[in-house]
């Protein structure tokens, strides 16, 4: 798989309201290469896959530049969402309503976040409708324009889910997939792994891989993942 290739856009990206009067409680910045090709990817292009392992900041910096454009006006609304059928198991079979059903799976992001946001930014942000945690599973036959539209631990999506997904993009509107291959129940049959692999010289389409050195996490993460590289936890 050829790393980080990413195209420029034949438009500018501009702004698309006037920038809200709220303000990042913490800024962001890529630490590293291939966090910065990341966030140029997301910038340049329509679509940014990123692959990884754990504690590399793939959800952390799309969260971190999503929170950023969204205060400067860059993007008036961000779209969050990840597979919720995992393990055999069913969204119905989650008790409570559909919000009750999406925040568990998807607070990891939420906490992404608020580091950025703050937590009151966040909830009014959160109230006022332009950030929304949408399943993944409901989501067929929306558009979603002037937003930033992220699809987390896509590794577990199958390729017409990720199909699915894509074409929700509506006008001025920027996705962002992101997911550990090497993390995934699909294995070979893993959505992001298809898609990595054939998309990543198509213009428009942004494919960055993070690896072990990227980590920015506790230290030990990275020892440990090195050690149990070569084993296959599913035999």
């Amino acid at each position: 798989m050829k790393k980080n290739r990413h195209h420029e856009c034949d438009s500018d990206w501009t702004l698309v309201s006037d920038p809200p009067k709220r303000k990042l409680k913490r800024s962001f910045e890529a630490k590293g290469k291939n966090q910065t090709d990341y966030v140029l990817s997301i910038i340049k292009n329509d679509i940014t896959f990123c692959s990884g392992p754990s504690g590399t900041g793939k959800s952390f910096i799309s969260a971190g530049i999503a929170a950023q454009h969204l205060l400067k006006g860059k993007t008036e609304q961000l779209i969050v969402t990840r597979p919720l059928v995992t393990a055999g198991s069913s969204l119905g079979a989650v008790p409570g309503d559909i919000q009750d059903k999406v925040r568990p799976y998807l607070k990891p992001m939420e906490e992404n976040l608020k580091y950025f946001l703050g937590e009151e930014i966040f909830d009014e942000l959160l109230a006022e409708d332009i950030i929304r945690f949408e399943p993944l599973e409901l989501m067929r036959g929306a558009s979603y324009h002037n937003s930033y539209m992220v699809l987390d631990e896509a590794q577990n999506c199958t390729l017409q889910q990720i199909k699915m997904f894509i074409t929700r993009i509506g006008e001025n509107s920027k996705v962002i997939i992101n997911g550990d291959t090497d993390q995934t129940d699909l294995k070979r049959d893993s959505g992001l792994h298809i898609c990595v692999k054939k998309l990543y010289d198509l213009k428009g389409v942004g494919v960055c891989e993070l690896t072990d050195d990227d980590i920015q996490r506790h230290p030990i993460i990275k020892s440990v993942l090195m050690r149990l590289k070569d084993e296959n936890l599913y035999d």
